[in-house]
């Protein structure tokens, strides 16, 4: 990584260390999920291990005053930066009635916050996708100067919703940003079987906007190309599609064995590649993370972990009836 290159990206050294500690909050939560999941507390876990640093490096380049995003259930690093908390997250993974989400009716990773323009998403993959571009198509027609912002993985790319999404988006020059986490796997299924094309990012040319692949483990690099398709989406010049290389560390969900599709010396060399390491290795070169300082993070972040635990574990779940709540229509007779 350059040295220094996040100032040459117009990045503070606040907003780094702001990117780092976000990066390592989303990887605390999760762990501590795996270990609440095997201990029997919580029912399921999908995993952002591995692709924080794509996640974070997105949603800094938006302006999360103002844009929507549309996240995949992995995406844990993008709720937290457009402003979920640990507990919010926990709730969710505990199903509690206080669950932001859902109220604890929906899996976990279905994220949905309308405070903080965190659109909702649906179990099946790649649904989210035409919503942006809805968003979108509202945002012109409202007026409003706002970029939307949707996430899938690498499988979800081989649906017709991304086929639509991206074809109306680009023939309306809508300001969307559809950005793939490439993390090699659709489940069990490797890149190599599911895609004939070398990158995701060559089908953009079929629907008429640039398409560019980064690397997804440098939350810089990441920065760089969302910035500049947000930009491009203010100006008028439409969509964007951006693949972020990552690898996935766990297995698919809290369900899955990888080894039986994956070898494991595999994932050994690419936790080599951890973006979190790397990433605190670059901030240290650089004289902007201390050991002291990086102490300082660890243990603000454990706290909020274990805060988070003990506050979601003890929250109050929803009452029974509380599941016909939105199914069917209130009694609306005489009003």
């Amino acid at each position: 990584m350059t040295k220094n290159r996040h100032q040459l990206l117009g990045l503070s050294d606040k907003s780094v260390l702001e990117m780092y500690e976000t990066m390592l909050l989303a990887r605390k939560i999760d762990e501590r999920m795996w270990l609440l999941n095997r201990a029997g507390k919580i029912p399921f876990v999908i995993s952002c291990q591995g692709q924080e640093a794509a996640q974070v490096g997105a949603a800094f380049a938006l302006d999360r005053s103002k844009d929507y995003v549309l996240p995949y259930y992995r995406d844990m690093g993008v709720v937290l930066a457009f402003g979920m908390t640990a507990t919010d997250l926990m709730l969710s993974g505990f199903a509690k009635h206080e669950d932001p989400n859902s109220a604890g009716r929906q899996m976990p990773g279905h994220f949905g916050q309308k405070k903080n323009r965190i659109v909702t998403g649906s179990s099946p993959v790649t649904t989210q996708v035409p919503h942006a571009v809805g968003v979108a198509l509202g945002g012109r027609m409202e007026g409003k100067d706002i970029v939307s912002f949707v996430t899938f993985g690498e499988g979800s790319s081989n649906q017709g919703d991304f086929h639509e999404g991206a074809n109306f988006a680009a023939v309306h020059k809508l300001p969307v940003i559809f950005m793939c986490e490439n993390n090699k796997y659709a489940i069990s299924v490797p890149y190599e079987k599911q895609v004939a094309c070398e990158k995701i990012s060559d089908r953009a040319i079929g629907y008429g906007m640039p398409g560019v692949t980064v690397d997804g483990n440098c939350p810089l690099e990441v920065y760089e190309a969302v910035k500049e398709a947000a930009d491009r989406g203010r100006r008028g010049e439409g969509p964007t599609l951006i693949e972020a290389i990552s690898y996935r560390l766990t297995p698919h969900s809290s369900d899955d064995d990888d080894r039986s599709y994956r070898e494991q010396d595999e994932v050994a060399e690419a936790k080599k590649k951890d973006p979190i390491l790397s990433f605190a290795t670059y901030l240290r070169e650089v004289g902007v993370l201390t050991e002291e300082l990086n102490h300082e993070i660890n243990e603000r972040i454990v706290q909020q972990v274990n805060e988070a635990t003990d506050y979601a574990e003890n929250a109050p779940y929803s009452e029974p009836e509380y599941a016909l709540e939105h199914v069917y229509a209130d009694d609306v007779r005489g009003k």
